[in-house]
């Protein structure tokens, strides 16, 4: 579990403010399935070094994945850009919460040459949200799509984006520097978000996933939830119709994980079979590309589902 206290700033601080006078909450027991190796191969030290040497974020750090062995010993690494404090205070999230710092006018640059030095095919880049700017960030998330195109024009492009909520225009501006794939994630059902997700709004992001189909119907589209977090089946087929109303291309289920007591307990842990009935029903809705799975992350396996995504349009277009 991991500890709420940043020990390494001085003096230390409390990595979520907000959370610290919370009670614990008290999650089950893992199960046999939801276990992972602990990181410690080679290519993970050199991914490491590599994301060190650039003086990058990583969301595969802050956020606490568990895949991050796996990912990094393939040198896949999902950069975060904009800082690792976040203005938000998701009840499951564990990047730092506080007043983010200025923006680094070298950091698309400084992403660019990372994705370079990794020789990465794919890369995914997310970001902490950023209501304080006032375009939440969107003209840096263009800046470092441009940057990554110039250095590396082979190098297929995913964002993960914030919802810019009531930053008018900031959609408009990230979506016309084409990334290849366009996620933005729910996170949860529309009934849990004012425990899970108390800042966004559901609907708000439905729209944000459709508006990016009406300006590039070529980009895809992309989205994800957690199960574990108290949700019914009956809301998670309801999502799946929201977003392919939407229009969306691409769903990912994962479980949640309580990062630490403060943060939302897990409400139960999910048995692999019903992540397979999940994908086989998202499939019938009419989803190119499903990933649902215990350990299922937004960036997980990124590189290969970009080329079965475009195979399925492919696919379909004949």
């Amino acid at each position: 579990m991991v500890v709420i206290v940043d020990t390494i700033s001085n003096p230390p601080r409390p990595r979520h403010p907000e959370k610290v006078n919370r009670p614990d909450s008290v999650s089950p027991a893992k199960p046999d399935w939801i276990r992972v190796r602990a990181p410690n191969t080679r290519g993970y030290a050199d991914t490491r070094n590599i994301v060190r040497a650039n003086g990058l974020h990583t969301v595969c750090e802050e956020a606490g994945c568990p895949n991050i062995g796996e990912c990094w010993d393939k040198k896949h690494a999902t950069f975060m850009i904009m800082g690792d404090t976040c203005t938000r205070a998701c009840a499951f999230c564990n990047v730092k919460t506080g007043m983010p710092s200025a923006l680094d006018a070298a950091e698309p640059q400084n992403v660019a040459e990372a994705v370079a030095k990794l020789g990465l095919a794919h890369v995914v880049i997310t970001s902490v949200d950023r209501d304080d700017l006032a375009d939440g960030g969107a003209e840096h998330f263009a800046e470092t799509i441009r940057a990554i195109r110039s250095a590396c024009p082979s190098t297929t492009i995913e964002i993960l984006t914030p919802d810019f909520l009531r930053k008018d225009g900031a959609l408009e501006v990230v979506a016309r520097a084409k990334p290849d794939v366009f996620n933005h994630n729910l996170e949860t059902v529309p009934g849990r978000y004012l425990t899970v997700r108390p800042g966004a709004r559901y609907f708000h992001s439905i729209r944000l996933l459709q508006r990016v189909k009406e300006i590039d119907p070529t980009i895809f589209t992309k989205s994800g939830i957690m199960v574990g977090l108290g949700e019914e089946r009956h809301e998670v087929l309801q999502v799946m119709d929201d977003l392919r109303s939407a229009d969306v291309d691409f769903l990912t289920i994962g479980q949640y994980l309580q990062p630490t007591r403060k943060h939302h307990a897990v409400m139960r842990y999910v048995p692999p079979d019903e992540f397979a009935s999940y994908e086989k029903v998202a499939y019938t809705k009419g989803f190119l590309m499903v990933s649902a799975s215990p350990l299922t992350r937004s960036s997980h396996h990124a590189g290969e589902d970009f080329a079965r995504l475009k195979a399925a349009r492919a696919a379909t277009a004949r």
